[in-house]
């Protein structure tokens, strides 16, 4: 399945910073853009597989459902 995320980009001095808009906690860095961004969907799926694994891995009853907001 494929998600769309937005990626922010911020050079600071001579490094980027980079995180996803939508899912707070998935930063990190690069010397370069690119590596950046290579870095960026690591984190970024390293987050949405824990989440999967937490839920799967629970001993609770667990409820599931799509969310909808409008900004």
């Amino acid at each position: 399945m494929s998600r769309q995320f937005t990626a922010v980009y911020k050079k600071t001095g001579k490094w980027y910073s980079a995180w996803i808009e939508e899912i707070p906690g998935v930063n990190t860095q690069g010397r370069t853009l690119k590596e950046a961004k290579e870095n960026l969907k690591e984190a970024l799926v390293l987050v949405l597989e824990t989440g999967k694994f937490l839920v799967k891995s629970s001993d609770s009853k667990i409820l599931r459902e799509p969310i909808f907001v409008s900004l």
